[in-house]
């Protein structure tokens, strides 16, 4: 590459954000840049992480689209039947179950899609990957009339110029701070454990968080390796602290913290693979776009990961701006024109932001160890269950959020 190459798109950012929408911009006949600061071999083959990613129904949609489908092993794929919400030593549950196609939706882990998009975009034609690179600066010419006003300058030297440049660098985004736009960013104080575990009794594909008193505590129904359906995904919240002294603990003393923590729910538990540990925060940029670049995935919005549903939000954000731009493409309009890009800002902003602020809500209602909110929490519980509209618009928003 040379010290100053051209292209349509620079996309700081190789995770799944960024390559989905690389992906669905194929055939385009775009040149498109992808900077990373893994290097290749971790792009290449991404570690288990231990994120298990529900996708909705019009999320696999998309990513049978785009051809990532195909690219999974059909034993990485759990389906997920029904769901239910629980309170402390309450036994009262909130349920949903799947409909007539027979599951909520499904779980994969993120590495093995974010190893079948890197495989697919890696032979996608007119895209270069630029990887180990760190972005030092970004920046968006603000006047002038020349097509190649945003620039990439990297920690070699390097300077990509590019019509576009779209930010899928995290939560905590170098490029959205470069390009001069605020977020407003809430670290929470906690921290998840996330990691799969066996277990004595099956879990009939059911997902179950229960929001006990100082933890909260997601297990995510897994195929297993004999597709016995007693391996889950154990996701426990803790205040950080907590949850570092725990992640550090030896295997068998994890153990048996986490099998008194679920109280025999699914009978003893068994480690069946690593620990990870992450710390909570959620963003909201002031600005998903202006004249020359725009913000996809977790730069745009980190989601608090009650939910699950950060991973579908941000596939659909990237399908909104990629579409937009096919459009103006094929009509040979400026794709970094704020003209266009304001109307991928105004939908996503209108698809994210009842996500955002209700998730927030759940979480703030269901971590308030106050006697108020515990009483608030028994009789919302309740009241959902009776209320069809609102159970029905909860499982519409499992399947498919708008």
């Amino acid at each position: 590459m040379g010290q100053h190459p051209q292209y349509d798109i620079a996309v700081a950012g190789g995770g799944p954000a960024g390559l989905a929408f690389v992906r669905s911009l194929a055939g385009t006949g775009l040149r498109i840049a992808v900077v990373d600061g893994q290097h290749w071999d971790a792009l290449e083959r991404p570690a288990f992480d231990g994120r298990e990613i529900a996708l909705t129904h019009r999320s696999m949609s998309l990513l049978k689209r785009m051809g990532v489908w195909d690219c999974i092993d059909p034993e990485d794929v759990s389906d997920l039947r029904a769901a239910r919400v629980m309170d402390g030593g309450d036994p009262y549950a909130l349920s949903f179950v799947a409909d007539e196609a027979g599951r909520l939706g499904v779980l994969i882990p993120n590495h093995r899609i974010r190893e079948a998009l890197f495989h697919l975009v890696g032979a996608q034609q007119g895209v270069d990957f630029v990887p180990g690179r760190r972005i030092v600066r970004a920046r968006v010419a603000r006047s002038g009339h020349a097509p190649f006003r945003g620039r990439l300058e990297l920690d070699d030297g390097t300077e990509i110029a590019a019509r576009l440049l779209v930010a899928a660098d995290s939560r905590f985004s170098s490029v959205r701070n470069q390009l001069g736009v605020g977020a407003d960013i809430n670290r929470l104080g906690r921290s998840m454990i996330l990691c799969r575990v066996r277990h004595d009794h099956v879990h009939d594909h059911v997902a179950t968080e229960w929001f006990d008193y100082g933890q909260t505590l997601a297990l995510l129904p897994l195929n297993g390796m004999e597709r016995d359906a007693r391996t889950s995904s154990a996701v426990l919240t803790l205040p950080t602290r907590q949850a570092e002294e725990l992640a550090a603990l030896p295997d068998a003393e994890f153990e048996r913290e986490l099998d008194r923590r679920m109280k025999g729910r699914l009978g003893t538990v068994r480690l069946a693979g690593s620990r990870h540990l992450y710390p909570l925060a959620v963003t909201w940029s002031r600005r998903f776009a202006g004249e020359g670049f725009a913000l996809i995935g977790d730069a745009a919005v980190g989601m608090n990961p009650v939910t699950a549903h950060g991973f579908n939000l941000g596939l659909k954000g990237q399908d909104r701006l990629a579409g937009l731009i096919r459009q103006a493409a094929a009509l040979g309009r400026g794709i970094g024109a704020y003209a266009l890009l304001a109307g991928y800002e105004a939908g996503h902003r209108r698809d994210a932001l009842p996500l955002y602020l209700g998730t927030n809500i759940v979480a703030r209602l269901f971590t308030d160890e106050g006697p108020a909110a515990r009483i608030a929490r028994r009789v919302a519980l309740r009241a959902a269950q009776s209320m069809t509209p609102f159970r029905h618009a909860v499982r519409a928003m499992l399947t498919d959020p708008g």
